[in-house]
């Protein structure tokens, strides 16, 4: 895959943001539409009656999803940090990794991230924050002792790279409106699981109408932030080739990561979906079921190391 460069790749995910943030709260108020609609009485449906509680439950929507995602934006890196077990790595613990992590940011021109250590001794790495305070690399204890200085600077220019071409904050705004059709998915189950009516029919009525809408509005949300993550996995590989000169360190250290990633303390999938590799996918190939790569979050890994080696 061609790497069409920095500015123009910040220009198209700066325009994806903005699709984003239009397109989940459409998708919402279209579930919510439908929902409204849906549970009307069989024998009459009307579109009036369905508008004027759609036009109603409107503000209530919007101020859910707002909130919702205020929080999740200002507290995400605790979130994540938190996730993964990671903790910040001083100068003074590791002058080797702050080294390389400096020199690989003078040489491209952009500011210093934080630079923390995941306490596992798998391999693996991730890059996280949606503003210049808080972008934030982090590495496993397991990729920093096993991998090269070469190899180890490909990943790190990896991450930098996600920074550069503000791939974090794309990928963090999907994961919040993702985020909140789980959220709604329960909410809507367990609402109807405790709820004191006393038809039966009605609700089972209302539990398969609210978990397909919401099985919906996730299948549909999650394809599109599956679709951007493995896009930008590709960019991130060919950023780091430009950056070290040396593409074949990158695809040396994924065979080395491939081999073991897998984190444990991390079990979320959203979360997963952030490190250089996603042990996570391996569930999930495509000869699992055919349409399966919509679902994975990183391309193959023996295809990122084939184009690499022909970069």
């Amino acid at each position: 895959m061609r790497y069409t460069g920095l500015n123009r790749q910040i220009w198209n995910n700066n325009i994806k943001s903005v699709i984003l943030l239009t397109l989940f709260p459409l998708v919402i108020l279209g579930l919510v539409w439908l929902f409204v609609f849906l549970l009307q009485p069989a024998a009459g449906f009307r579109i009036e009656m369905a508008n004027q509680m759609f036009i109603r439950s409107i503000p209530w929507v919007l101020i859910g999803v707002f909130l919702w995602f205020i929080i999740a934006w200002f507290s995400h890196s605790a979130m994540i940090q938190r996730a993964t077990d990671s903790a910040p790595l001083s100068r003074k613990e590791n002058k080797r990794i702050y080294n390389m992590v400096e020199n690989l940011c003078i040489a491209s021109g952009m500011p210093m991230p934080r630079v923390n250590i995941i306490n596992d001794d798998s391999l693996n790495a991730f890059a996280s924050g949606i503003k210049t305070s808080n972008f934030t690399v982090a590495l496993s204890r397991g990729i920093i002792d096993r991998l090269n200085d070469e190899e180890l600077e490909a990943v790190i220019a990896h991450e930098l790279t996600h920074i550069r071409n503000r791939d974090v904050r794309l990928l963090i705004i999907s994961i919040i409106f993702v985020g909140i059709f789980a959220f709604i998915t329960e909410a809507l189950v367990r609402s109807v699981r405790f709820s004191g009516s006393s038809s039966g029919r009605k609700d089972g009525r209302v539990v398969i109408i609210a978990l397909l809408l919401a099985a919906v509005g996730y299948f549909l949300s999650s394809v599109f932030r599956f679709a951007i993550s493995r896009q930008r996995e590709y960019m991130a590989d060919a950023g780091s080739a430009t950056m070290t000169k040396n593409p074949l360190a990158l695809a040396s250290a994924l065979e080395k990561i491939s081999t073991d990633a897998q984190i444990e303390a991390v079990r979320r999938n959203d979360v997963a979906q952030m490190f250089i590799d996603n042990p996570q996918d391996k569930k999930i190939r495509p000869v699992s079921f055919p349409f399966g790569f919509l679902f994975m979050t990183h391309p193959p890994i023996e295809k990122r190391i084939a184009l690499l080696k022909q970069f």
